[in-house]
């Protein structure tokens, strides 16, 4: 059996690594895509995932609306495993958000921010929610979610 000549080696050894740091170096996900991952996380009741493209934190801070659509005020978390039950097995958001036909928008970007337009649509009572979700960059540079702002609409 003949053996490669060595700077052929060589050079499939460097496309590798060159390959290998063009993957380390990219930034990442699409803030579309993260929100993307994220109804998948919750189809598949995958709480690691979701804990990874999620800035829980942010989350349970109290807001002037609830995000599953539902209730007149907002409800509070207590803990970090409480908002990911609620976005998992059966979970009030998660059930309200899968109940109705979703539909990603436009996807805005400012900087380390981004805002991705998503509608739930309610076809029974011809009601559509009008949502940003907003997103930034963590200090590796990956898109997380930090708010489900709802707005609704007609």
């Amino acid at each position: 059996m003949k053996k490669a000549p060595l700077s052929f080696c060589l050079l499939v050894a460097v496309f590798c690594i060159l390959i290998i740091l063009g993957l380390s170096c990219s930034t990442g996900d699409s803030p579309k895509d993260v929100v993307v991952h994220m109804f998948g996380a919750m189809d598949r009741n995958d709480i690691a995932a979701l804990n990874d493209i999620l800035d829980i934190p942010a989350l349970m801070e109290s807001d002037v609306e609830d995000y599953s659509l539902q209730a007149d005020t907002p409800r509070v978390f207590h803990s970090p495993e409480d908002l990911l039950n609620d976005l998992t097995g059966e979970g009030k958001t998660k059930r309200r958000w899968f109940s109705y036909q979703r539909v990603l928008g436009n996807t805005e970007i400012k900087g380390d921010t981004a805002f991705v337009e998503i509608s739930f649509i309610d076809k029974a009572k011809s009601t559509q929610y009008y949502n940003k979700f907003g997103l930034h960059k963590d200090i590796n540079g990956r898109w997380k979610i930090y708010s489900f702002r709802t707005v609704s609409g007609e």
